[in-house]
């Protein structure tokens, strides 16, 4: 077994308990930090574990390295988040204090941003929870299940782990139910283990208002949102059948036009799996710097591996993401001329 393998523990452990009863034991600053971009999971992840915390009465900081998109907002305690590029003095000084550091929903230190070297070269005990695949070894424990849905789910179970499932009151089931649902597109990937279903049956249990989550995380966008949308599927959307692909793709001259804001894109590369024949999707967001990728897959893709062999990226088997330095029509232009020799390889 390797040294990182030593490292990697399920939340049914037996070590774990120990492990965190040991390590908690004394401590009283814990700062909670999850990846650039904070997705649904990243952030109601990070909000129930900083609201478990609160409740052993423990002063906990969440820290993202730049601001959730708006549909996230509302999730309580979101204006309690230290935003690093717009607090960086207070999220540092957070960060170099925790005796305890947790990194929720990433496994390589570059998805921390400019926090990357506070994480790496503080002396904290650290503590990974992810469920992506293939951990870089910065953590002192790696409390990892690549069958999990979410993040949100592996907090659940490391909350029971620690045994204070009673601790998870309504607020903490809101922010893992929300985490649950946005990381699983509402369960339509990534959510055909019966744990899944057992932890949304807890959250349920907790009286949390699953109708009201889901409302206001996917009825609670812009009127521009739903006019991009439609701007993509009738000019953007280009079919490949001999590929069983699809992509779309955004340039800043079309989010300009659109006066697009973050996460307004967010859900559409799931659209075009819906065309018949379709299993693979790519969608490409031109930014000032790079071309940031969405993948979606079923049958035979692993996007995943896809996303990681040529596009600096990764994530899940179905879903996952990726970036390019080159252009937005270059980046478009490789990953077409990939498809040929990676679908055969695939027996697509």
């Amino acid at each position: 077994m390797t040294l990182i393998e030593n490292k990697i523990l399920n939340t049914d452990d037996s070590r774990l308990p120990r492990i965190l009863e040991d390590k908690l034991d004394g401590i009283n600053d814990i700062a909670i930090i999850s990846h650039v971009n904070p997705d649904g999971d990243a952030v109601g992840s990070s909000l129930s574990l900083y609201h478990y915390f609160r409740k052993t009465g423990r002063n906990v900081n969440v820290i993202l390295p730049n601001q959730c998109p708006d549909f996230l907002r509302w999730l309580p305690g979101n204006n309690d988040i230290l935003i690093f590029n717009k607090k960086q003095s207070a999220a540092v000084d957070a960060i170099e204090k925790a005796g305890l550091i947790f990194i929720l929903d990433f496994n390589t230190p570059s998805r921390a941003d400019k926090a990357q070297e506070l994480i790496t070269g503080s002396d904290a005990f650290k503590i990974m929870i992810d469920h992506h695949p293939q951990p870089d070894d910065f953590a002192d424990v790696i409390i990892c299940d690549v069958l999990a849905s979410s993040t949100a789910e592996l907090v659940f179970r490391f909350i029971e782990s620690a045994g204070d499932p009673k601790l998870v009151d309504r607020v903490i089931a809101t922010c893992l139910y929300a985490g649950i649902m946005s990381d699983t597109g509402s369960f339509n990937y990534n959510s055909s283990q019966p744990e899944t279903y057992r932890v949304l049956s807890e959250l349920l249990k907790r009286g949390i208002d699953k109708d009201h989550i889901y409302s206001m995380i996917y009825d609670n966008y812009s009127e521009n949102r739903l006019r991009l949308l439609g701007y993509c599927l009738e000019s953007k959307m280009v079919v490949l059948p001999e590929h069983k692909t699809a992509y779309m793709s955004l340039s800043l001259a079309e989010k300009k036009k659109y006066k697009y804001i973050r996460g307004d894109a967010e859900g559409f590369v799931n659209y075009p799996l819906s065309v018949k024949g379709v299993i693979f999707v790519a969608f490409f967001m031109e930014n000032d710097d790079h071309v940031k990728i969405s993948f979606r897959s079923k049958g035979g893709i692993d996007s995943n591996i896809f996303a990681k062999e040529n596009f600096d990226g990764g994530g899940h088997v179905n879903a996952s993401g990726g970036e390019s330095k080159l252009s937005l029509d270059d980046t478009i232009n490789k990953f077409v001329s990939l498809l040929p020799e990676y679908t055969r390889e695939k027996e697509i």
